[in-house]
Parts: C-alpha cells; structure tokens; sequence
C-alpha cells in the first residue's frame, strides 16, 4: 500500500498503497506499511487479518483483466523507506522474481493506495515495491501450482525476504491466507492484452528464477548529543507529496502518533519528531521499532 505499504507495506500495498501504499502494501509506503509479527515472519502485518464478514463466494472472485492502462504520473519516481532506497520501473518490461509474498487485509481496507484508489481487500490487487503502477502480473505459489492474475496498484512490501502484498482475495486463492503467506513467482505481464492471450495467461506457468536477496538497510553512524541540534527518527523519503502524504497516514495507523511529512531539498520525509535531545529521540525510535520490527535511523537538524 501508498505501502506504501506490511513495509503494502506500505508502505498498505508504494505502498507501493503508495506505498505500497506507497505505500504500500502503502505498500504500508500503495502504500501498506511494514509491520509484522515476530513471531511469525513472512505472515500478514500486525493488528491485522480478514474481515469479520467474508463473502460466500469468495473462490469465485474472478482473476484480474490484463488491459492497456497508461503509468501513473506520481507513483513511480524513487523513494527511500525505513533507510532503503527504491527505484521503481518507469517502463512495463520483464520481470519475474521468486520469493515470499505476504498479504494485507481489513486494517487497510478502504485507505487510498499509491495511485490513490481505494484499496479492496476482495478484488483481485496487489503491492509491490519496484513494478511500474499500474501494472497486471501473474502469482503463482510454487507449493500447490495455483496461480492468479493481480492488478498491482499498490507499494510495499517493505520487509526483508518479502516480494508481493497481495490482498486478501488473491491470496485467498492461491491458499496462503490462513498461514499468512508463502513461497510464489511472480511475473510482469506484458502488452498489447487481447482476448485470445488474456484467456491464456491463466494456464501459463512463470519460467522457474532464482529466488529473491533479502535487501539489508545501511547502518549509519551514531549521532552525537548536540544542545543546538533537533532530532527526528527517519520512516521514509519521496519525491512526490501524495505518496509522502499516503505513507504518513499509514504509518499514524501503525504507530498511533502521526509523523511529519517536511520538504527537505527535493524530498519529502516522512519523520517522528522533532525531539530536544538525542536520549528523546532514541526512546522514540526504539518505541517505533518495537512496533514495525525493522531498524529505524536517527536524523538531525540545526534548530530553526
């Protein structure tokens, strides 16, 4: 989410629900943001689930119908959550990955995503932190052979060893949504879409890849307590308001306190703060990360 979404999430599916949404899923950042469970790693963000009311027909939801759509104008320019940088695709070109995809559900249900529509737990949708939105790729777990069409729409996951937020009804069907998640390919679907290859890609497995690196944030080094210095506690950077603006309201929800979002040369952060004192900032950030479950960075300014 504008997740920016889980980390889609976003940023809840960039996000990224920019996240994605950016979120992200935004993922939770549309973006989605990147909570999760410790204790089950890979399964869906923490404090949520599926609906309380789920649909009888759920199995019948039908998969996604590729069509030719233009890029969103926004939602694909770099960003930088939880001290990782993203560069999304510009272009609808190849890409397969192999990994972990999790999924987001009634926490973000209705919160706009990385292109600003209103993510639905039931459609056939997904977030991704790096596919050129909007964009329709085939899912296929690599367990069972059950594969969908998803529209991704959406950025995140924003977690380590994750490839894809899906929503609820995608994974419902592909059968990872009681466990939280589980291994897939995923694979960028490519136009001109017309009825004879729309019916096709269903039946067509992904070419078996490698699987997917889990991406490491940088260590930076410690600041130094400074009386002349305010203090914030980084979640994000974007080179366009509306996916700061959405991953912002994500991560209000993750963390019950909502950040900042400053104009700082050509970015957009996304920060807690600011804090007098660096002791301040670390018991906010180490609160922070308590929640999330990713390492978080300290940044400084001189007082204004």
């Amino acid at each position: 989410m504008t997740r920016l979404r889980h980390s889609r999430a976003v940023a809840a599916t960039a996000l990224v629900s920019v996240a994605a949404l950016l979120v992200g899923c935004a993922s939770k950042p549309a973006s989605k943001s990147p909570s999760s469970a410790n204790a089950r790693p890979g399964a869906y963000y923490k404090d949520d689930g599926p609906a309380a009311s789920i649909p009888g027909d759920l199995d019948q939801i039908p998969d996604a119908q590729p069509r030719d759509e233009p890029l969103h104008r926004f939602a694909n320019r770099p960003y930088n959550v939880f001290g990782v940088d993203y560069k999304p695709l510009t272009s609808l070109t190849t890409l397969r990955q192999r990994g972990i995809a999790s999924w987001y559900g009634r926490k973000f249900h209705g919160q706009k995503t990385a292109i600003g529509e209103v993510y639905d737990m039931f459609a056939m949708t997904a977030a991704h932190p790096t596919a050129p939105l909007p964009c329709f790729a085939r899912v296929t777990h690599t367990r069972s052979g059950k594969t969908v069409i998803v529209r991704i729409n959406d950025r995140g996951p924003f977690h380590a060893g994750r490839i894809v937020d899906l929503s609820y009804a995608a994974a419902h069907r592909l059968g990872i949504a009681q466990g939280g998640s589980g291994e897939v390919e995923l694979e960028l679907l490519q136009p001109p879409f017309s009825a004879s290859t729309v019916s096709a890609l269903a039946s067509t497995l992904p070419i078996p890849i490698p699987a997917v690196v889990p991406v490491t944030p940088q260590e930076q080094p410690p600041l130094q307590p400074n009386s002349q210095r305010e203090y914030f506690v980084q979640l994000g950077a974007f080179g366009n308001f509306a996916n700061a603006q959405a991953f912002q309201q994500h991560m209000g929800t993750e963390l019950s306190i909502l950040p900042r979002v400053q104009q700082i040369n050509s970015l957009y952060r996304v920060r807690l703060g600011p804090y007098p004192t660096l002791e301040s900032a670390t018991e906010a950030r180490d609160r922070a990360q308590s929640v999330l479950s990713i390492t978080l960075s300290i940044t400084s300014s001189p007082d204004r």
